[in-house]
């Protein structure tokens, strides 16, 4: 399968740490915008979104609302422990473990590890007129990536605990500390559902007001959930991306978005972000996967890194829907969770997204992959146009609106 054999080497490009923006623009949408479209480059603002548009088109972001994922813990010695929240593992599911009280085990990070035997570590804080504290300890000593988490008043959720306690999840080349700020400007102003520790950064340009310029021009908005996990920011180390393992992603999609999808077609749709893309597209494996055998164990819903380089002949995209929509009438679901491992990489063939917006990405990233298997090799040619025309990279950078070259 030659997508194995790709060279990292030849996705990357040299980022200037100059051009590595560490602090939004203050007005979100004042951010500058590259227009790839019919094999050509340009470039305007964000707020000039809507006039790129097809009228009566939709939008589709990811919804997903970043925690305070950063809980920091002293030792009696004063060694500081990070400890920082991966995924929910007891209760498991997103949906649910935000509203828990009294304890929630998760997977994490711990920080300054070697420092932790393991003992109880305790912080404590006031909140509304009430003393709040919280202690964080190992599920199993001998597992030191799972900790049980517990706090008292009993009837606080984890999500106040995380209010309370957490810190912004920035990321770690932005080589700074998170400020206040970032509580609001790491976060897109659509966002919805917790779950994610990194934002769905091409949704940061987006403001109320033009969210409402949009709708004037009859675009409709609809949304995914994909809880971004702190894999997004694992660089591909391998010398082809065969050896790279995709770190997987939990995405919740609701019956009314996959049948909006049934009647949309591809250039009526724009897709916001790297991590919609791989939604949507995951939604197509998952589908094929289901038409081949619709009575599949839920616990069974996942989609693996190269399922699509080892399918011969895949199904439409309409067939795919209805298998989807056919297996959650058979389960009486209104949503459907399931996992993906999906790697997107050029040679890649897309089933349901023509245009995307996203921000400017690593070099020999796998976001990076996806953009070149979206728009060949004008991928160089995109991103040498923003090194040479002041345009900020990353997550709080600037953005481009990218179509499948015709």
């Amino acid at each position: 399968m030659y997508h194995k054999l790709i060279r990292t080497e030849d996705y990357r490009y040299i980022l200037p740490e100059e051009r590595i923006a560490t602090y939004p623009e203050e007005d979100r949408d004042q951010s500058k915008l590259l227009v790839f479209r019919n094999n050509s480059i340009h470039e305007t603002r964000f707020f000039n979104l809507p006039d790129l548009l097809p009228p009566d088109s939709t939008i589709i972001w990811n919804n997903t609302k970043v925690i305070p994922a950063r809980l920091q813990f002293n030792k009696a010695t004063g060694a500081l422990i990070e400890i920082f929240l991966l995924e929910p593992a007891l209760p498991s599911s997103y949906i649910t473990v935000f509203s828990q009280r009294k304890s929630c085990e998760w997977k994490v990070i711990v920080g300054n590890q070697k420092k932790w035997k393991g003992e109880h570590l305790t912080r404590a804080a006031v909140f509304e007129d009430r003393n709040v504290e919280l202690t964080v300890e190992y599920v199993d000593n001998n597992n030191k990536s799972q900790v049980l988490l517990s706090w008292t008043p009993e009837d606080l959720t984890f999500a106040q605990i995380l209010d309370i306690f957490g810190k912004t999840p920035i990321p770690p080349y932005l080589k700074r500390e998170s400020v206040e700020g970032d509580k609001v400007r790491y976060q897109t102003v659509y966002a919805d559902f917790d779950g994610s520790v990194a934002a769905p950064t091409a949704g940061l340009h987006f403001t109320s007001d033009l969210i409402e310029l949009l709708k004037q021009q009859n675009i409709s908005f609809d949304s995914v959930t994909l809880h971004v996990g702190s894999g997004t920011f694992i660089p591909v180390k391998s010398s082809t991306i065969g050896e790279h393992i995709m770190h997987a992603e939990t995405v919740i999609i609701n019956k009314a978005t996959i049948q909006n999808l049934l009647v949309l077609t591809p250039d009526k749709l724009t897709v916001v972000g790297t991590t919609s893309l791989r939604s949507l597209e995951s939604l197509f494996w998952l589908g094929n996967k289901l038409n081949d055998n619709p009575n599949i164990d839920s616990n069974c819903l996942t989609v693996d890194q190269w399922v699509p380089y080892n399918t011969d002949q895949p199904i439409s995209s309409k067939e795919a829907l209805g298998s989807v929509l056919n297996y959650m009438n058979d389960w009486n679901l209104d949503h459907l969770e399931f996992v993906t491992r999906l790697l997107i990489v050029p040679g890649y063939k897309f089933k349901l997204v023509h245009r995307l917006i996203t921000n400017f990405h690593q070099p020999s990233s796998t976001l990076l992959l996806l953009v070149s298997a979206l728009v060949g090799e004008k991928w160089r040619e995109i991103y040498d146009y923003a090194l040479k025309n002041d345009f900020r990279f990353l997550s709080y950078g600037d953005s481009s609106i990218l179509e499948i070259p015709s």
